[in-house]
């Protein structure tokens, strides 16, 4: 066995099974931590900080993983109505269901106090023993990220407490959003400066995953702050429920302003680190359905891996039929000709919708490896220049299907599944989930430094360049640019505060979207973006504009050609919507009591989740009785209780 290939092993086994004997997170911190017993040597810091990598995403072993994230945007649909895009469903939960989660934070201060404590002492080589706490830092501000994500504020906690309950009253207070994200960005400096280049074993967090991270996290952050500025999702303003906690409230930068571009000068130096040290694959489709490892140079710098019998994931065997999701006609829309035009722009080419498989013809290459279009030719093996046989065969999306096996927009996803048949078995699917690539680092750049300077460097044209060489496209982006009607964009992403943003900005958005098409990153950008104030009938463009109250996620052309190729059953009007509605898909009508018939109509209190009514109970003042944490904008504090959705979140 290559020596590569049993180190991820290694930390497979470690991560799932906590090498049997040593599942420390199990038990109370102060149990496992004894002098006596752990965190006397090199393998006993490693053997602890394998438990962490399980906060990592992947790929489920039911249905569900990164391949279908998306679904709560507008790049994918699955067969129910998101709530978080309408109003009254979306409640304040009880904690053990929501993301107030403290446990996994818990372990990891422990593992930072306790390894720092010892560190002199660790028998083992030094470089693995700072690596491996390099990790631990990592991890925690992987994990801070998610509570930034979607709580904004959250108390910063460095120590494992105890139970006096003064002393937890105080540290549950809640930070303001900007310093839990210079917090994260701080653990991320300390773990580049401990982490290897190269780690221990493959599969393991390296310097450089800590540095995309880092850019992640800044650009996430200076946009949030940018375009949510003066609202009461912001610090610094009297609209902020954090005002009262925090009257002295400075920027650290000195001002909102100053503080964005601390953040973004931060984004640009980590995304440039990352994206000088990792060229891009050659082909970008084997990414996402390899069963091997990446190597240290590769573009895919952090990843998932899984061995059948350990660990496995069934993405492959669910994506064979129609998933239970779908791309939308507005993510298919967002992909570009080959020549680098818009598909609406003169002379572009375009073929029209009529019949997938032709919609497809010349366009990017990221478009054809990530969607399985309708009516596509399947048998294509040639003898001598002969087709083996005169039949031709059709792609029939599984749109009259039901459940997890349907395709609910008819663009059926492509990306993450695998051609092995093997692979193609539920439970059996090992194929490498990709966490961290340096294609997001060259798109981080190119968005942070045109935010940060409204101009375009020799770096951008030459990350934006490799991008679209990879996939086919002119690399001619200033043509794009001015072929560009924002008019005619059926994206989101045309707006920030429900105004247009300029035509090389919105460009640099398509390219993400492109890019990153179903890898769970469209939400966060979609909030930060601010764009999901037009999830509502004024996000519609085309036909739908005007037409219905919500934004209508459409599928692909059923109703012009592509019905021939199902029996009248299949496509009946308890299967898929009808002619009348559209002749596009619209997965939200296919049922007049879908609870988002009409569509989505975004409301702005669901930009942050509700905390958990446990946690006010929890941390009453005795001297005030009042809580020391508040709860977020428009949320109440109680239980099983929807948004007031007449707050003034702006």
């Amino acid at each position: 066995m290559h020596t590569k290939m049993k180190a991820k092993y290694i930390i497979l086994l470690a991560a799932t099974l906590g090498l049997a004997s040593c599942d420390f997170l199990d038990r109370e911190p102060l149990d496992f931590g004894s002098e006596d017993s752990y965190y006397r040597t090199v393998d006993d810091i490693r053997i602890a900080v394998n438990d962490f990598y399980e906060i990592l995403p992947t790929n489920s072993s039911l249905w569900g993983g990164l391949y279908t994230q998306d679904v709560q945007s507008d790049n994918q649909c699955s067969a129910g109505a998101q709530n978080l895009f309408y109003r009254g469903e979306k409640k304040t939960v009880k904690i053990e269901s929501s993301q107030w989660n403290f446990s996994n934070l818990r372990g990891i201060n422990f593992f930072i106090n306790k390894t720092e404590e010892r560190i002199e002492a660790i028998v083992g080589n030094r470089d693995y023993v700072n690596h491996y706490l390099g990790e631990g830092y990592f991890f925690r501000a992987y994990d801070y990220f998610r509570l930034l994500r979607n709580y904004g504020d959250a108390p910063i906690l460095t120590t494992v407490l105890g139970d006096d309950k003064a002393e937890l009253t105080a540290a549950s207070v809640r930070s303001p959003r900007n310093e839990v994200a210079r917090f994260i960005l701080s653990d991320l400096d300390k773990a580049i400066t401990l982490l290897m280049e190269k780690a221990p074993e493959s599969g393991r967090i390296t310097r450089d995953a800590a540095w995309a991270l880092k850019s992640r996290v800044a650009l996430y952050e200076a946009t949030w702050e940018k375009y949510h500025a003066g609202t009461c999702f912001v610090p610094g303003n009297s609209k902020w429920p954090g005002a009262a906690t925090w009257p002295g409230f400075q920027f650290k930068a000195g001002s909102a302003e100053a503080e964005i571009e601390w953040l973004f000068d931060q984004a640009i130096e980590a995304s440039q680190v990352v994206a000088d040290a990792h060229a891009l694959d050659a082909d970008y489709a084997s990414m996402f359905n390899s069963a091997g490892t990446f190597g240290d140079d590769d573009e895919v710098i952090l990843a998932r891996y899984y061995l059948n019998g350990v660990l496995s994931h069934s993405c492959s065997a669910f994506l064979r039929s129609g998933g239970g999701c779908g791309l939308t006609r507005a993510a298919v829309n967002s992909f570009l000709m080959a020549n680098g035009l818009p598909i609406y722009a003169d002379g572009s080419g375009y073929h029209g919708d009529e019949v997938s498989y032709y919609e497809f013809q010349d366009r990017d290459t990221r478009l054809t490896s990530s969607v399985r279009p309708g009516g596509r030719l399947i048998n294509t093996t040639q003898v001598d220049g002969k087709y083996v046989n005169d039949t031709i065969y059709y792609w029939k999306p599984y749109i009259y299907m039901s459940g997890n096996e349907k395709s609910t927009t008819g663009y059926e996803l492509k990306k993450w599944l695998s051609d092995d048949a093997a692979q193609r078995i539920q439970y059996s699917c090992t194929t490498a989930v990709p966490l961290f690539r340096s294609a997001e680092a060259r798109l981080n750049y190119l968005e942070a430094y045109y935010e940060r300077h409204h101009s375009l460097d020799a770096k951008c044209a030459q990350y934006w360049g490799e991008l679209r060489s990879r996939a086919g496209v002119s690399t001619d982006y200033a043509k794009t640019i001015a072929a560009t009607d924002l008019t005619k964009e059926n994206d989101l992403a045309v707006w920030s505060r429900s105004q247009e943003v300029d035509a090389t900005l919105y460009n640099i958005r398509r390219e993400r979207r492109c890019e990153l098409i179903a890898e769970g990153l469209r939400l966060d950008d979609l909030k930060r973006w601010r764009a999901l104030d037009m999830m509502n009938g004024r996000g519609n463009v085309g036909e739908n504009k005007d037409l219905y109250t919500g934004y209508q996620p459409e599928g692909f052309n059923l109703w012009t050609e592509m019905y021939k190729m199902y029996s009248s059953k299949e496509i009946d009007e308890t299967v898929v919507s009808q002619s009348n509605i559209s002749k596009y898909l619209h997965p939200l009508q296919v049922s007049s009591t879908s609870a988002a018939y009409e569509g989505y109509d975004f409301p702005k209190q669901h930009y942050l989740e509700p905390i958990p009514i446990s946690e006010f109970l929890l941390t009453v003042d005795g001297a005030t009785g009042a809580s020391s944490i508040y709860q977020n904008p428009g949320w109440p504090q109680k239980a099983d209780g929807t948004a007031d959705y007449g707050y003034d979140c702006d």
